[in-house]
């Protein structure tokens, strides 16, 4: 169970129901009322009373093998994504983008010492690890993890890899802090990472940063390939040029954006 807070305005019964939600995963997706509470650390009855609001409210679905998330959780995710406007500037970029290439593309945030997906335009593609919105990897692992690291003060690297990872992934490779050090300040200096299959066997990506009206970074987007049909070669001579309009037509889409005074009613 995560941390609680100790604010007098902190709700409790909120973040036992966010608690519930977040116990089920891919490895796990029905669980009974007992593999919750165990999970969750909470009381039976109380785990019960959420699952049943839960329930109610079309978030979770209940079968005689237990209780799983319902498609209606997606909403929660998307009304962030949503909030920033992400999904519709980028959208028709990355489909064009990914038409280029005939590869995946992805856009994730900066959480703690991980990474989360907030957008994705795939291929049909045998890789190691199945990506969709709201995964979560490590970010030392991952070039758009790198990217979004690169772009931090050295405080805020240290408070962001202070956090545990979430993703309950284990990853092929981890560098160890002065190799992140250095690759971060190629990164920087660049403005694009490539990472070659740290994260997983076969899995091979490139990515850059993408920004908001003030210059600040948002997020980070990248094209995945597979390592036994794409080279490094062809990532960056092919695939990385056309990542890096891709990203600076978003950008000028995001300061177009930003540039348009709101009406006030």
């Amino acid at each position: 169970m995560a941390s609680r807070g100790n604010g007098p305005d902190f709700i409790e019964a909120l973040a036992r129901g966010l608690d519930v939600i977040k116990a089920f995963d891919a490895a796990q997706p029905t669980l009974s009322m007992s593999e919750v509470a165990q999970r969750t650390d909470l009381a039976r009855p109380t785990v019960r009373r959420i699952l049943l609001t839960l329930e109610e409210l079309g978030y979770v679905r209940a079968s005689r093998a237990g209780f799983s998330l319902t498609p209606r959780v997606v909403e929660l995710g998307m009304a962030y994504v949503n909030s920033i406007g992400l999904w519709d500037v980028a959208r028709p970029h990355m489909e064009a983008l990914v038409e280029r290439t005939g590869e995946s593309s992805s856009i994730a945030q900066l959480d703690g010492s991980d990474i989360v997906y907030v957008a994705r335009v795939a291929v049909p593609k045998i890789i190691a690890l199945s990506v969709a919105i709201g995964t979560r990897f490590p970010a030392t692992s991952t070039s758009l993890g790198k990217v979004l690291l690169s772009e931090l003060e050295q405080s805020a690297v240290d408070d962001a890899l202070a956090e545990p990872s979430r993703s309950g992934v284990v990853v092929r490779h981890t560098p160890t802090r002065d190799e992140l050090e250095r690759e971060l300040a190629v990164t920087r200096e660049r403005g694009w990472c490539l990472t070659d299959e740290a994260l997983a066997a076969g899995v091979r990506s490139v990515a850059v940063p993408l920004r908001g009206a003030d210059g600040a970074v948002l997020a980070a987007m990248n094209v995945t390939v597979h390592a036994a049909e794409t080279s490094v070669e062809t990532l960056l001579d092919e695939h990385l040029p056309h990542l890096l309009r891709t990203a600076a037509a978003i950008n000028d889409d995001f300061a177009r954006r930003g540039a348009v005074p709101t009406v006030q009613g």
